[in-house]
């Protein structure tokens, strides 16, 4: 059923986009590139390793000829840029992607099934199993490119019977599946003997992800082995083969040297003998609160996810707590403990390396010590391994570190720097050259040529994942930003990707803090105070000019457990006063003074507390009316909406009537009208990909479904800022618009992939719509045109916009030096056409003469033209014999240009003309 379900999606969204009146209004990419996006996979071409393919997250695939000076997108016509791993046949070219990430993130969006490109990624084919979400590996068979073998994960929340070992021997028309685990475990990783492509060895992985906790670990995770080429399979990891065997195995990566001798890096989540267990948390927290109080948040931090509670807490959550004497360590202690008492009472073996040498039989560790500092507690993100190809002793794992062994797994170094950003998810050795690596992490690639001694970075593309932006209102507005695992940066909105700040020495967006970067408000008085932060609640007042960062998270009296702050926490500047800052946990806080001093203003607006080793049951979106100063609404991830009219003294259920149980992702208050609410609902995190938009027109009393006609799930609305009847809406797959007050929807991504849109501000001043998405940056639309879309323009059968008028310049046609392009003049003409036909274009001067005449093929919808204010020889001379007064000279690029004066320009047909007059201007004196 899910299968039908997302076919019927994708044809929808197809079927959206070719009719759409938008295919001519481009988003335009405004970065950030330099700190780049999640890697999943590599292709190397080992004959020339300077060309190689890159598998980003949710960014898609780039390909490079020229060692990663620069990238070309080869998925932007796929139906999705979300991937799991990439092979290439380079003999023939031939690219298969297996779609949909395997890292089990909270942001691992699903696949399409397996794609294949036979045209360098022109078009995309799709083979098929759909429904199996997330895809590791891909094998092809070099000397029959019929024969594919597919590893799949399966779905990421939910149990499904689309996983494991899919095998296929004509070319992915048919498959059958070969191995099957189990409904809660899939197949992570795929190795095969290059000598002998009939011995293959697969890794499978039970695991249980939901919104709320993640076990990453069971007794059905192993290996198997295949000797046909992977249409039979055994399990080689018994409990005798000295591999561990129970419901503590993790993810396993394995890297096989020849048929016989394989290596598996497995993520043991089983338990360390009391003996070698040494909690770094409980001893930090056994300390008198002024020396606690001295600990680093570095090594406060890696204590914290060596005890499960990186998706809870972090340092700065902890040392509020302590602060002005709240709570003592050893209280903080308790709280922790009860929260998670199996992980306090000893630690996780965590990170290994096992070796077989008689190709599976039989299993031995390889490191002598504790592989300490690389998985933690979330090694579900990483296990990944591989061997030189030459010498079977040069092993390198990743992790939070990248890891290098030189005695087969016995020690390991570090080897990643610091321009090298930390989680690693591939490495490729080159066969020829042991010492050149190619590294892919959670910060771009990475190259080396001396081991890792010294790296190159590779960041040129914008494919970094954002979560949230917004931007100030400075007469060249800056636009800002948090994305996954770097941080909040800001920079201009006119942003174009060049290397000039090379030679400069000053990147144009800069960075305010890191770690995941969160949700951003801006003080509109002073565009130096920033309010931002990163996950589960860390948040700042930040005045850059003063360069004051002051840590601003509201913390539970004594006596109270500490509040549960989401991943992403909703923070919101009151429009009514910018001293007034609200921010969500379970409940609803509001400052009257930035952020120094805060007061509660609802009770629990969640359905409490969910155990589990996430934080659950908090807030996720926050909306005050413009109309009124107090009229709130709330939002929560375990699907309650509540409004309260009176600024917090009381509040109302208001979502009892939408589905439940669902994220909700957005609750935004009409700016147009006080009563009108839209709320958005996300069933990602029950693999329910289905829309969920709902307008009120009653403060939430009732709801009416506005989703017909979208796809994927949905991430933000946007009211427009000047028509009401337009709402834009971002999903997991795009960007839509309404005209219509969500009756219809149009695709409105021109210039973008089939991204996953988490965010969208209108810039009101400048007209431009503000696009963050989840994998390939910012993108910035101008919707000056689209605003102007109303029902009279639209029951038109031509509308021409308005046009600039120019000011003369003498050096319009010359060039500013021998090698320059000449200084040509140009303007967009926008018109809106009811239909697809050819339009008539004519600009005539102040006496009727026409003196430009062009055809347009027009589509329905809203059009455009490059006019460049230019006449033909013919007509020049004609209004030179006219006109005494005028002289219209050839310039220097041989083109003649209008004179200054005052002129019309008419679009027309089907006997109907539009009309709009403009002005070329003398320069001023």
């Amino acid at each position: 059923m899910k299968q039908i379900t997302l076919l019927f999606l994708l044809i929808v969204q197809s079927t959206i986009a070719q009719n759409s009146l938008f295919n001519q209004v481009e988003a335009k990419n405004i970065g950030p590139t330099i700190m780049s996006g999640r890697v999943v996979d590599l292709a190397v071409n080992p004959k020339n390793p300077t060309e190689f393919y890159v598998a980003y997250a949710t960014g898609g695939l780039w390909y490079t000829n020229n060692n990663g000076t620069s990238f070309s997108p080869m998925m932007d016509s796929a139906e999705t840029v979300n991937c799991g791993s990439v092979t290439v046949d380079w003999n023939s070219g031939t690219i298969w992607v297996g779609t949909g990430e395997v890292n089990a993130s909270r942001s691992s969006y699903a696949g399409v099934g397996v794609l294949k490109s036979s045209d360098k990624g022109k078009t995309w084919e799709n083979l098929g199993l759909k429904d199996s979400h997330h895809i590791s590996r891909i094998w092809v068979n070099p000397s029959n490119l019929n024969e594919i073998v597919v590893a799949a994960v399966g779905h990421l929340y939910t149990t499904n019977k689309e996983r494991g070992i899919y095998k296929s021997i004509d070319g992915g028309k048919s498959w059958k599946q070969t191995l099957f685990v189990a409904e809660d475990a899939g197949i992570i990783d795929l190795a095969v003997s290059k000598n002998n492509p009939k011995i293959m060895f697969a890794a499978s992985w039970q695991k249980d992800r939901k919104a709320w906790h993640f076990d990453g670990d069971g007794e059905k995770s192993g290996i198997y082995k295949s000797e046909d080429g992977g249409t039979s399979w055994k399990l080689v990891t018994t409990k005798e083969s000295g591999f561990p065997a129970n419901e503590g195995v993790g993810r396993i990566g394995l890297a096989l040297f020849n048929e016989n001798l394989i290596y598996a890096v497995v993520d043991n989540q089983n338990k360390r003998p009391k003996t070698a267990s040494k909690n770094k948390l409980t001893t930090m927290l056994s300390t008198p609160g002024a020396d606690f109080m001295e600990i680093s948040n570095k090594e406060l931090n890696i204590a914290l996810k060596e005890s499960g509670f990186r998706d809870k807490y972090r340092a700065e959550n902890i040392k509020n707590w302590v602060t002005d004497n709240n709570m003592e360590p050893k209280e903080v202690l308790a709280v922790l403990s009860d929260a998670n008492k199996a992980l306090f009472e000893t630690e996780v073996i965590g990170c290994e390396v096992y070796k077989s040498e008689d190709g599976g039989k039989s299993w031995k560790k390889t490191n002598q010590n504790y592989i300490d500092d690389m998985f933690y507690t979330y090694g579900y993100y990483f296990a990944n391994i591989s061997v030189d190809e030459k010498n079977q002793n040069r092993v390198y794992i990743g992790g939070v570190p990248l890891l290098f062994s030189e005695d087969g797994g016995k020690t390991f170094t570090a080897i990643s720097k610091e321009n090298v950003h930390a989680d690693h998810h591939v490495t490729w050795v080159n066969p020829e050259n042991p010492n050149h690596i190619i590294n892919g992490n959670d910060g771009g690639v990475n190259i080396s040529y001396d081991n890792g001694e010294h790296w190159i970075k590779c960041n040129n593309e914008a494919v970094s994942q954002f979560y949230a932006v917004n931007v100030d209102y400075q007469e060249n507005y800056n636009v800002y930003g948090g994305m996954q695992d770097n941080g909040v940066w800001f920079g201009p909105n006119n942003y174009s990707h060049n290397v000039a700040w090379h030679q400069e020495g000053k990147y144009p967006y800069q960075e305010l803090m890191g770690g995941d970067g969160m949700q951003t408000q801006i003080d509109s008085r002073n565009p130096n105070v920033v309010f931002t932060g990163y996950q589960f609640g860390n948040y700042y007042k930040i005045n850059q000019k003063e360069g004051k960062f002051d840590y601003i998270t509201p913390k539970a009296p004594k006596g109270e457990k500490p509040y549960r702050f989401n991943w992403q926490t909703p923070i919101l500047l009151s429009s009514h006063n910018q001293d007034i800052l609200y921010m969500g946990s379970e409940f609803l806080h509001r400052s009257m003074n930035q952020g120094e001093t805060w007061e509660r203003i609802s009770g629990d607006l969640t359905n409490g507390a969910k155990e589990g080793n996430v934080a659950f049951g908090t807030l996720t979106t926050i909306s005050e009316s413009k109309f009124q100063f107090g009229l709130l609404y709330a939002g929560s991830d375990d699907g309650k909406i509540h409004v309260s009219k009176d600024g917090g003294v009381s509040w109302q259920l208001i979502s009892g009537n939408l589905p439940q149980n669902l994220w909700v992702s957005r609750v935004a208050a009409s700016t147009y009208k006080k009563e009108r609410v839209y709320a958005t609902l996300n069933g990602y995190r029950n693999d329910i990909f289905e829309s969920y938009a709902y307008v009120s027109e009653d403060f939430g009393a009732t709801w009416t479904s506005i989703s017909n006609g979208l796809t994927e799930a949905v991430n933000v609305i946007v009211e427009d800022s000047a028509n009401e009847n337009i709402l834009y809406v971002g999903t997991d797959n795009g960007l839509f618009i309404s005209l219509d007050k969500g009756t219809t929807w149009q695709d409105f991504s021109n210039g973008m992939p089939k991204v996953a849109v988490h965010d969208a501000v209108i810039q009101t001043k400048a007209k431009e719509l503000i696009v963050g998405t989840h994998g390939r940056s910012i993108y910035k639309m101008d919707i000056s045109k689209v605003q102007e879309l109303t029902k009279d323009v639209l029951a038109k059968n031509i509308h021409l916009f308005k046009i600039n008028d120019r000011t003369k310049s003498e050096r319009w046609g010359s060039q500013n030096y021998a090698w320059g392009k000449p200084s040509e003049p140009s303007q967009d003409i926008w018109f809106y056409s009811n239909g697809d036909e050819m339009v008539n274009v004519s600009v005539t001067n102040e006496a009727g003469m026409v003196v430009h005449f062009q055809k347009v093929d027009a589509k329905k919808g809203l059009n455009s033209f490059t006019y460049d204010y230019s006449l033909s020889k013919e007509v020049a001379e004609k209004w030179n014999k006219k006109d005494k007064n005028i002289k219209i000279k050839e310039a220097e690029n041989k083109k003649f240009y209008l004179p200054v004066g005052k002129y019309k320009m008419a679009v027309s047909k089907d006997k109907v003309t539009e009309t709009k007059s403009f002005e070329v201007s003398a320069p001023k004196k």
